[in-house]
């Protein structure tokens, strides 16, 4: 399964859209948008040969239950999920969807409340937030195994930078700046 690299434009306004496509980069991140919109988003996506990866839990209009899943496969067919649910990771992984984990790290506890959902889970890829913590990143790619994504709060070239050396995969970002990077 393919696994998304580099930077990873995030939409969350549908004027930021135009400008994701024109990026080099292979993924695009659908973070915040209505389901009506979702379809042609998706569509015009592939259409410039990108990746369509949608954030399950912040569609609006949207059930995070397997009724939902069932909608986004076969209306809207996204390349991948993203979501804090594991109920939503398992109706990804069983499938064949690029099952994306997105965890928050607010503290110790919730770190260690993550690392045992990603273990139950098994997503494909974890997406970290924030992911300004370079030992953390690394800290959790050895403890799973699991491919990071750095997301949340990245507002420089340099904290691109220190994600990526410090074993992230992938940066997202909805800061449009920093997608030509």
């Amino acid at each position: 399964m393919y696994m998304p690299t580099g930077i990873l434009p995030a939409i969350r306004k549908m004027k930021d859209f135009d400008k994701a496509l024109e990026t080099t980069h292979d993924s695009i991140v659908f973070l915040e948008t209505r389901l009506a919109q979702l379809k042609s988003l998706v569509e015009y996506t592939k259409r410039a040969k990108k990746l369509a990866l949608v954030h399950f839990d912040l569609i609006h209009g949207l059930k995070a239950d397997e009724y939902g899943m069932e909608f986004m496969l076969r209306e809207i067919k996204p390349d991948g999920i993203l979501s804090t649910r594991g109920n939503v990771i398992n109706l990804a992984k069983k499938h064949k969807l690029l099952a994306i984990q997105r965890i928050f790290l607010l503290d110790s506890l919730a770190l260690e409340h993550n690392l045992k959902s990603i273990e139950r889970y098994q997503p494909d890829c974890i997406e970290v937030l924030p992911g300004l913590i370079p030992d953390l990143i690394t800290h959790i790619y050895e403890k799973t195994g699991i491919p990071v994504i750095a997301g949340g709060l990245v507002k420089s070239k340099d904290e691109i930078n220190s994600a990526l050396n410090s074993g992230a995969r992938a940066v997202s970002t909805s800061n449009s700046a920093l997608w030509h990077y």
